[in-house]
């Protein structure tokens, strides 16, 4: 008996992706959200902030305002190639993000107003996300727990954030999240056949990538520990909450 994948929902979903930064998809959980797209599932976007404090060595003449703009074309190119349909962005600021009761408001009203069935984040406890990553970003951690506490227990309660209602607003709780980056993953995709996906998404934040032959380099070295060079095998992770 072949076991049901966690993903083999039997009618299209609608998926939302709530992270700080554009390319952080694209980075976190793309190959997933490539296949999920071919599966013919709805997904949108919606990013916090714009990234533009995403500064390294040969970007750094670009104006911050400049940059933001970029990044906005950026992201709408990578969700282009991914397959998402729509990229929203927050515009709080890069950097600086706090997982107070500002976010938190502004989470549930996205929650609220797209209503998804199937919600993507990330991880606020991981510190340490393997070496990819090496240390976590602060707002990658502080968008995690904004989202986390928008969805339980905000997004679904009518007590909590009434002015939203006065903006047609009813409550609504996801039926899943699906937590990226987690240190304590219960959910392992073989993403195998859209790790190609993903790789060409990531290369459209090109004001983020210095040299993209060492990007796909490395991409491709980051193969499961049991597959082999000549046949590897990619997998995406996720710390998966059912609310019913």
């Amino acid at each position: 008996m072949v076991e049901e994948l966690p993903d083999s929902w039997p009618v299209p979903q609608d998926i939302l992706v709530i992270l700080a930064h554009p390319d952080d998809p694209e980075f976190f959980c793309g190959a997933t959200l490539a296949r999920w797209a071919r599966a013919g599932h709805t997904i949108r976007y919606c990013l916090l902030t714009c990234g533009d404090k995403g500064r390294n060595d040969h970007n750094r003449d670009i104006p911050a305002e400049a940059l933001c703009t970029l990044r906005y074309e950026e992201q709408r190119a990578a969700a282009r190639v991914i397959g998402a349909t729509e990229v929203h962005f927050l515009n709080f600021e890069d950097g600086y993000l706090v997982p107070d009761l500002n976010l938190r408001r502004a989470v549930v009203r996205v929650i609220r107003r797209f209503r998804p069935t199937i919600l993507v984040t990330c991880d606020p406890t991981n510190f340490y996300p393997g070496t990819a990553y090496g240390l976590n970003h602060p707002d990658h951690r502080a968008a995690g727990q904004a989202v986390l506490d928008a969805v339980f227990p905000a997004a679904g309660n009518p007590l909590y954030f009434p002015e939203l209602l006065a903006e047609g607003l009813e409550p609504h709780t996801p039926r899943e999240v699906w937590i990226s980056l987690a240190a304590q993953p219960n959910v392992v995709l073989d993403v195998t056949d859209t790790w190609p996906i993903k790789i060409e998404a990531i290369l459209q934040h090109k004001s983020q990538i210095g040299d993209a032959e060492a990007l796909i380099k490395r991409m491709k070295n980051f193969r499961a520990p049991d597959s082999p060079e000549e046949s590897p095998r990619y997998e995406e992770k996720f710390r998966r909450l059912v609310f019913g």
